[in-house]
């Protein structure tokens, strides 16, 4: 059974940090690249950050560009995002998704619906 979840938001001051982790199992993780989304209230689900687990390449929306960084454990088919210099515009839920990589990354990094399997989501709130 494919599954990823994320764990790791929580409730946050401006300026602060979190780091986020999604644990993947059920499928090779080296055969997906893993992105981060995030869906605000009334808002549509945007690409964050993805990360190709065999080159290790990155990608990242302007808008956390210097503040978030995405990085993999291969040995733990793991994903981070350590968000720091946090927002309240960075307020929602998170997600990550896992991309087949036989999918060019590039600049369709971010088009959601390339995206295979997704996790349930974990909530980060951060108060100013």
């Amino acid at each position: 059974e494919v599954q990823l979840v994320e764990s790791g938001g929580g409730l946050v001051q401006a300026g602060g940090s979190l780091r986020l982790s999604c644990a993947a199992s059920g499928f090779a993780f080296d055969d997906y690249a893993i992105g981060w989304f995030r869906q605000a209230p009334g808002k549509e689900r945007e690409g964050v950050s993805c990360i190709s687990t065999r080159t290790g390449r990155t990608y990242y929306a302007d808008s956390v560009k210097g503040r978030f960084t995405i990085s993999s454990d291969n040995a733990k088919n793991t994903v981070y995002l350590q968000m720091n210099s946090l927002k309240p515009e960075d307020t929602a839920v998170y997600y990550c998704a896992a991309l087949p990589a036989y999918r060019p990354l590039g600049s369709n990094w971010s088009r959601k619906e390339r995206y295979n399997y997704w996790g349930q989501g974990t909530q980060v709130t951060v108060s100013s």
